[in-house]
């Protein structure tokens, strides 16, 4: 990351914060909506070294919320619109892109290697509770998104322990799932604001299509960037 780059992070946090962001390393599972913003503040805060996970290419449905999305990027794989966004804003990142789903038999690989934090922005329940179970198993601490579709109310949006969340209804599955196990190392942006109800269908892949503003993942995305940014400060 070049001096001009860092000058005014530097005034907020000094040279030696600066350096520790520098020598930091993230995974990210994750490039759409919320994951894509956590790529954006990472990046230009200086992170060393990402590794970033999906599966998915871009759709034109995406673009409404999707900071990757654009219509250069329709069909092309989420995981190299990220490497080429991330190297295109600070040259000296080590990011590495796994085009892979989050599944039992890819976690282990995903979380493969010496690094410092971990960032859960998929959506798919199943594998999102998976992840986070495998999150705890290791000690590996960790920033997760709950919801951020059906939601239009920025105020609502709240940083907890995961245990502590409350109303958004991906955190009481995360919940259940995580019962009984040590979840203190995981951390989340989730919302209290009652999910709006509206009519959708379901993707190809089974999956609900949830109605989501352009604003609120932005937010959430943001929002665990710098929850991580702070933690890495150790503030």
């Amino acid at each position: 990351m070049s001096d001009g780059m860092s000058q005014r992070t530097s005034m907020m946090i000094g040279a030696e914060g600066v350096e520790r962001l520098r020598g930091s390393s993230i995974i990210l599972c994750g490039t759409g909506a919320v994951g894509g913003y956590v790529l954006e503040g990472l990046v230009r805060a200086g992170i060393g070294r990402i590794r970033v996970v999906d599966r998915d290419v871009f759709s034109e449905s995406n673009l409404n919320r999707q900071i990757l999305a654009t219509t250069e990027t329709i069909g092309i794989r989420k995981v190299d619109a990220a490497c080429e966004r991330a190297r295109s804003i600070n040259p000296d990142v080590e990011i590495e892109g796994m085009d892979v789903l989050v599944s039992e038999e890819t976690i282990p690989t995903i979380l493969e290697g010496d690094f410092d934090v971990l960032v859960d922005a998929i959506d798919t329940m199943r594998m999102k509770i998976l992840l986070l179970q495998a999150a705890c198993d290791r000690g590996i601490r960790t920033f997760s998104s709950m919801g951020a579709a059906l939601h239009m109310d920025a105020t609502a949006i709240r940083v907890a322990p995961v245990m502590k969340s409350r109303v958004c209804p991906v955190a009481s599955r995360v919940r259940s799932g995580l019962r009984g196990m040590d979840a203190s190392g995981i951390t989340c942006v989730y919302s209290e604001e009652t999910p709006i109800k509206c009519d959708g269908d379901r993707d190809e892949f089974g999956k609900s299509v949830l109605g989501s503003l352009p604003t609120i993942p932005a937010i959430f995305g943001m929002t665990l960037a710098n929850e991580v940014i702070m933690h890495l400060l150790n503030r």
